[in-house]
């Protein structure tokens, strides 16, 4: 007995962005790798690039995620 089992369908109402097709899936169609979600909407899948781009400019001006500047020494 496999302790995780592929799911080879998807549940109605589960939408995921397929990175490597560019597309709106529902139902994982591609391996998780290839996918962003599940999202809870077909509108909210198509805008998963959108939203990893808004997410990913938060992080980089987030100033918690990022370490204090290293001090310079004088033999710099």
């Amino acid at each position: 007995m496999a302790l995780f089992k592929k799911r080879t369908a998807g549940k109605p109402g589960e939408w995921y962005y397929c990175l490597e097709h560019r597309k709106v899936e529902e139902g994982p169609e591609c391996p998780g790798k290839d996918r962003f979600g599940p999202y809870a909407s077909r509108a909210e899948a198509e805008h998963a690039m959108q939203t990893a781009r808004e997410r990913n400019l938060q992080w980089e001006n987030d100033p918690r995620w990022h370490d204090a500047p290293a001090a310079r020494s004088d033999d710099d």
